[in-house]
């Protein structure tokens, strides 16, 4: 199979990069390397990809054209579209960024899918499209039609894009909603990653409320396996298909259980600053995977400790020999 990886050298898109190839697939990366981080920091990512079976394009995503042109004689069967701008917070701050990228890029994707004839489209979306809803575990089925944050309500119009297309030009689409997604490479603005630098660097943890939200944390691993079982249903079906599913470890961790276990896991004490609540912020995600489970056969496999053990490990090694990011 060749498949195409938008946002490719990202934190995910590293890791279904180098799945995708272990396993035999080649790979055509896309990234643009918005300057949200580092690009030093994606590039150590991908560095050691083979370049027989892996290309990378610098290009952008909302530019239809130039990216048909580039890919027409490619051959690619399949696109995962993982490429958007994230965070919660920064969408509140740059709605419009993010409306170009996560709507406009998507539609882009999949218009190049149509026209290329491409007839598997695989879609990262997101547990903050359910909003801040009480109803646990989150199922598919459930209303989604009140995000609370910019970055949600544009995952949520990917989705409804996704279905458009299936329904018009009979692509099968899979809108995969990810549950707060953790690991080695991950993006360093993001909480775990944050909290390790602010521990190794002797400074105060920064808590965002009083410490009792919840998060579903899935180990990137996990994740990828749940995207590379969704490629291969779609390989298996015969009648062309669009389904919504979560990818989560279907279990919560709290805030305040999350800083404490990453400070055991580099074996450092925490001393923590509590500041108010940020806006956009859910109470809780909690995926029910029992959709996953039944389509994919997905059955994640690492706990949160475990996680946070090979996070730390990685870490450590990270920085052993580089300054660590400003926080």
């Amino acid at each position: 199979m060749h498949a195409l990886v938008t946002g490719g050298a990202g934190f995910i898109g590293g890791h279904l990069c180098r799945r995708l190839i272990r396993d035999g697939h080649r790979v055509t990366a896309i990234d643009n390397f918005d300057p949200f981080y580092p690009k030093a920091i994606k590039m150590e990512g991908i560095s050691d990809l083979s370049r027989r079976h892996f290309t990378l394009i610098e290009a952008d995503i909302c530019n239809t054209d130039a990216l048909l042109q580039t890919l027409h004689a490619a051959e690619v069967e399949a696109i995962v579209h993982l490429a958007a701008r994230a965070g919660v917070r920064p969408s509140i701050e740059a709605p419009m960024a993010y409306e170009r990228t996560n709507i406009a890029g998507t539609q882009s994707m999949l218009a190049v899918a149509e026209q290329l004839g491409i007839e598997t489209f695989i879609y990262g979306s997101s547990s903050s499209v359910y909003g801040n809803t009480d109803d646990v575990p989150f199922q598919e089925e459930q209303d989604v039609g009140k995000p609370i944050s910019p970055y949600a309500a544009t995952k949520r119009a990917g989705e409804l894009l996704c279905h458009t297309y299936h329904h018009l030009y009979d692509l099968t689409v899979y809108s995969l909603r990810f549950f707060t997604v953790y690991g080695p490479r991950q993006r360093p603005d993001l909480a775990i990653h944050k909290f390790a630098r602010q521990l190794l660097t002797g400074q105060q943890i920064t808590m965002y409320g009083d410490g009792s939200s919840r998060r579903d944390y899935t180990y990137v691993e996990d994740i990828v396996d749940g995207i590379v079982r969704a490629l291969d249903r779609a390989d298996a079906v015969e009648d062309k298909e669009y389904e919504i599913m979560n990818l989560g470890g279907s279990e919560t961790t709290s805030l305040k259980d999350l800083i404490h276990g990453i400070a055991s896991s580099l074996d450092i004490e925490p001393t923590i600053k509590q500041l108010p609540t940020q806006p956009g912020d859910v109470k809780q995600t909690y995926a029910d995977i029992s959709k996953a489970r039944r389509l994919l056969g997905y059955s994640p496999d690492t706990s949160i400790e475990d996680g946070l053990q090979k996070f730390a490990k990685w870490v450590h090694a990270y920085y052993e020999d580089r300054p660590v990011l400003d926080v």
